[in-house]
């Protein structure tokens, strides 16, 4: 294990965006077999692998390089290693850019889904608020621990790995008939 987070670091220090979009678009696929196994329990014969390819385009296209750059801009807008700068980050995070992100997490899967533009906005009135509580009962404490402890290249990833069961959710959630 120890080796692995080796080359980990080594990819993340040579091509850290590439890595960062291909972590996200794995990561949202896993979350989206869990959410298909464990939470609908439609077992194997019945996965939808093209539902969790879709998932992952959105990881990879979407969630990696938006959130990716979302750290960079995060980063200059409030600057500092402190206790009060996590706090400000967290709070910039939570209150602006959260909601936006779920908002349009939520509306590209609709569109992938082949929702009309109608269907998806009932979708979205419906799923956004669910969404957005359970975000804020989660993300809070984990950022405020990510942005005082991790280095910049580095959360992304531990957004990530957090986001398994998030995404395991949101996955669902957008998936929901």
């Amino acid at each position: 294990m120890a080796a692995l987070w080796r080359s980990y670091q080594a990819l993340m220090t040579k091509r850290p965006w590439s890595v960062q979009i291909v972590t996200a678009g794995s990561l949202v696929g896993v979350g989206d077999v869990i959410a298909q196994q464990l939470i609908e329990r439609r077992g194997l014969a019945e996965h939808d692998v093209r539902r969790t390819a879709k998932m992952m385009s959105i990881g990879f296209f979407f969630v990696g390089p938006v959130i990716g750059g979302w750290y960079k801009v995060l980063d200059r807008l409030v600057i500092g290693g402190t206790k009060g700068a996590a706090m400000k980050k967290m709070l910039v995070d939570q209150v602006c850019f959260a909601p936006c992100f779920l908002g349009a997490f939520l509306g590209i899967s609709g569109a992938l889904n082949g929702l009309s533009v109608q269907d998806n906005i009932t979708k979205l009135k419906r799923d956004y608020t669910d969404a957005l509580i359970s975000n804020y009962y989660l993300w809070p404490p984990v950022q405020i621990v990510n942005f005082y402890f991790v280095p910049l290249h580095h959360r992304l990833a531990v957004v990530q790995i957090v986001a398994v069961a998030w995404n395991a959710y949101l996955t669902w959630k957008a998936n929901k008939v």
